[in-house]
């Protein structure tokens, strides 16, 4: 499971500068995870080349497209309230083309297209490149559909507009697809099997986002750890690669240490980890870089072996918990996040309490907890009886975020007189008079403005705290500026 988008931003439709010679107007909404939102900006950016700008606007638009996500029920539900306001709007433009893109449109393409007549083209997270003659399709008043799978497709020669873009930060996608089967997840069904983008067009991204300004990007991928470029072709297929090919191979630790050398004033994130591909060399790499953030997300999902294996999670309790080790050893001053699910299915009250004994080893700075919800086509969803009842799975999930909430205290405590570099990223919600951005461990830091500006890296002294953001005063520009 990948990190979600934050709630606020779910949904939000997404505006580019407009090219005075364009004449169609896009309407397009992203759901669910970080991927879904870089994706949506691939989409923009195609669809920029053949005559369309983006607009606010819903009444107004040529075209409407929603970018969905199939990992919870909830954002399931979401879109299907948005299609069906989309559609009480198309009966007022009939000329408007309604479009579902991604993991739930690969899931339910006939049943939005041909039993539910919701829809006009459906196109999955392989095909953006195709919509051009899928809308040309749907103009000549045929339902248009491209949900095929690629091998090879990692949208590496399209440069990304950025859609929700504050000018400073901004993803970079660097793979595609999961290999890891858990039982629970649709990805590898929806996004396909795992491939990794060219080494230099990743590079060629980042160049560009630092000649605008950027000034902070997020390595994005279902998997960054397992991230393997040989050139080109699925990670399963590495085995049969030659002798050459493996040879001048390019793994996660060398990517890393490729960026951050590359990009000394840049600061990097990565999102998200594997328990079982992440390797001590990326560690070592982490902790030689200052421009390199200490915080690592890293999904456990259950504190149980048993219900690790029967998620098909191929790490146990114990390998978890010697890399957490690894990582404290190495990385002392890395924040470490989780996901974690409550209620899978035949989770008994031990496994539960094996969870919790797990948090409170590790002592996450924060996580992303969810109770089980069956996603239709998982292994899981077929093969296993949603046997947890929801009362049971929304104590256990309650007892799961209370551990996490004190932890969060804890962890936010430990800032206290310290003094941390923070990335300015935008104005405070709850004061104007303040700024808002992160420190290297992800933690949301506020401050006086002063005379300071976004986008610039300032040394604060925390002086308070709530378990989720840092509170301090500026004592001056750090040497990343």
């Amino acid at each position: 499971m990948e990190k979600i988008i934050e709630e606020s931003k779910q949904g939000e439709s997404l505006v580019l500068e407009n090219k005075p010679e364009n004449t169609k107007k896009l309407f397009i909404e992203s759901y669910g995870c970080a991927m879904n939102f870089s994706d949506s900006e691939i989409v923009a950016s195609i669809l920029s080349e053949n005559g369309y700008n983006t607009t606010q606007i819903l009444e107004e638009a040529d075209l409407v497209l929603v970018n969905t996500c199939s990992i919870r029920d909830k954002a399931e539900q979401t879109v299907r309230k948005r299609l069906e306001k989309y559609n009480a709007v198309k009966r007022i433009n009939p000329k408007m083309k309604v479009g579902v893109l991604g993991c739930m449109a690969e899931r339910l393409k006939s049943q939005f297209l041909e039993e539910e007549k919701i829809v006009d083209l459906v196109v999955g997270p392989d095909a953006y490149k195709d919509l051009p003659n899928l809308l040309s399709e749907v103009e000549e008043g045929r339902d248009a559909i491209n949900v095929i799978l690629s091998k090879d497709e990692t949208y590496g020669d399209i440069s990304p507009v950025r859609l929700m873009s504050n000018g400073i930060t901004a993803l970079v996608s660097i793979t595609r697809g999961c290999d890891n089967m858990c039982t629970f997840c649709v990805v590898p069904f929806t996004r396909g099997r795992e491939r990794s983008r060219e080494p230099q067009s990743i590079m060629k991204e980042i160049q560009d986002l630092w000649d605008k300004g950027f000034k902070e990007i997020t390595l994005l991928g279902q998997n960054v750890d397992s991230y393997l470029w040989y050139g080109g072709g699925l990670k399963k297929d590495f085995a049969t690669a030659t002798e050459m090919q493996k040879a001048t191979a390019v793994d996660f630790d060398q990517l890393l240490e490729m960026v951050a050398v590359g990009f000394p004033k840049m600061r990097i994130r990565f999102s998200t980890s594997n328990p079982q591909d992440m390797h001590e060399s990326v560690l070592h790499v982490i902790a030689k870089h200052n421009n390199i953030c200490k915080h690592i997300h890293l999904p456990v999902q259950s504190g149980s072996n048993r219900i690790l294996k029967e998620m098909n999670r191929l790490h146990t309790r114990e390998e978890y918990m010697t890399l957490i080790d690894k990582i404290r050893s190495i990385i002392p001053n890395s924040s470490i996040s989780q996901d974690m699910i409550a209620g899978f299915p035949t989770e008994t009250e031990q496994d539960h309490q094996d969870t919790l004994s797990l948090m409170e080893y590790v002592k996450y700075n924060f996580g992303y907890m969810y109770s089980y919800s069956e996603r239709p086509g998982t292994l899981a969803g077929r093969k296993m009886e949603d046997d947890v009842t929801d009362e049971t799975k929304a104590r256990r999930l309650q007892e799961i975020v209370d551990m996490q909430q004190k932890h969060a205290w804890a962890r936010s405590e430990e800032f206290i007189g310290q003094t941390v570099e923070v990335l300015v990223e935008k104005v405070s919600k709850k004061s104007t008079e303040e700024f808002s951005g992160r420190n290297s461990q992800s933690i949301t830091v506020v401050f006086p403005k002063e005379n300071y500006k976004i986008g610039d890296f300032v040394n604060v002294k925390i002086n308070s705290c709530t378990s989720g953001t840092l509170k301090g005063e500026a004592v001056g520009l750090s040497a990343m500026n």
